[in-house]
């Protein structure tokens, strides 16, 4: 079974690692010619730590590429207006032809946005369910209408429509009620932090609410995101702080997640990863500064990836 999916590695960030812009646009240039699969941003509006807005990204990663698929990992709908990020989207994938990968969850409770915006947190699980419903609606339907708790719309149309006949519909979270929400309106599962054996019991429980509602996820639509890092960890100053903030925010043992050391520990952990039933990969560099991920990434490119293709060959 695992021959006849299709593994793919991408590269995400966090916030805003680089020192300018053009920096920035030097790494993705770098991505497209090298290579890589996707690029994905980690959505996050409110902060003084540099994000860049997730789907103004995708929209510039756009113009900018020709071969790169990209996404946001993951979009907070609870935070958003439905119509409004459809357009969006339903935009970038026709000026993109067809490269976005949308993903959406509901937002960690604790995220600043609620309190800054004047948003219920209690509200985002049921918000995302029916924002969801409206977004897939509106990309494939004309004359939407739609009567819930949170939204209501009335003969609401938008033009033009994704280029992608079904534009893929990536769903994050682990917990039961997300679980239920990629069995209803996924096409694909997106994990956050889980390690390993966590996003395999995951993958396992959507098989199983995916059976009851009658629905199929494609094998290969699972995917996780792991930090990593070609080397050695003491030559990372900012990583010890990040440790500890994956030990005590998330609650996981950072040594389960991360992969750190020389290529080999990389693979072997993709590895843990696609035996847990994980075929998509948004793989975040640990480095420090401009040349530091950029030497990350051409080490992945030059001794990660191509093992990964003998491993693991696309049928």
């Amino acid at each position: 079974m695992t021959m006849a999916r299709k593994i793919s590695v991408g590269l995400g960030l966090m916030g805003f690692p680089f020192s300018s812009a053009a920096a920035y646009w030097r790494w993705v240039d770098f991505c497209e010619d090298a290579g890589i699969d996707s690029i994905w941003q980690t959505d996050r509006i409110i902060g003084m730590e540099p994000h860049l807005e997730a789907l103004a990204t995708m929209a510039a990663l756009a113009g900018r590429t020709r071969r790169l698929k990209f996404g946001m990992n993951v979009l907070s709908l609870g935070q958003r207006d439905p119509v409004l990020v459809a357009k969006q989207c339903a935009t970038i994938d026709f000026l993109s032809s067809g490269r976005l990968l949308p993903a959406f969850g509901v937002g960690a409770d604790r995220s600043p946005e609620w309190v800054a915006m004047g948003l219920d947190p209690k509200t985002r699980g049921a918000k995302t369910d029916e924002a969801l419903e409206i977004i897939r609606r509106l990309w494939t339907q004309d004359k939407v209408n739609f009567d819930g708790k949170h939204y209501r719309l009335i003969d609401a149309t938008i033009s033009p429509k994704p280029i992608q006949a079904e534009l893929p519909m990536w769903i994050g979270g682990s917990s039961p009620a997300a679980i239920r929400r990629t069995a209803r309106f996924g096409t694909g599962w997106q994990g956050g932090a889980e390690t390993p054996a966590a996003a395999g019991k995951v993958v396992a429980a959507i098989k199983a609410a995916l059976a009851e509602a009658e629905r199929t996820i494609d094998e290969d639509h699972y995917g996780a995101g792991f930090p990593f890092r070609i080397g050695r960890a003491q030559d990372v100053p900012s990583l010890a702080g990040t440790i500890k903030m994956y030990r005590d925010y998330l609650g996981i043992d950072p040594m389960d997640y991360f992969a750190i050391g020389d290529a080999d520990a990389v693979i072997r952990r993709i590895g843990d990863y696609v035996d847990a039933g994980v075929s998509k990969f948004v793989m975040r560099p640990v480095a420090d500064g401009d040349a530091d991920i950029m030497a990350q990434t051409e080490l992945l490119v030059r001794e990660v990836l191509p093992e990964v293709a003998r491993r693991w060959p696309k049928p």
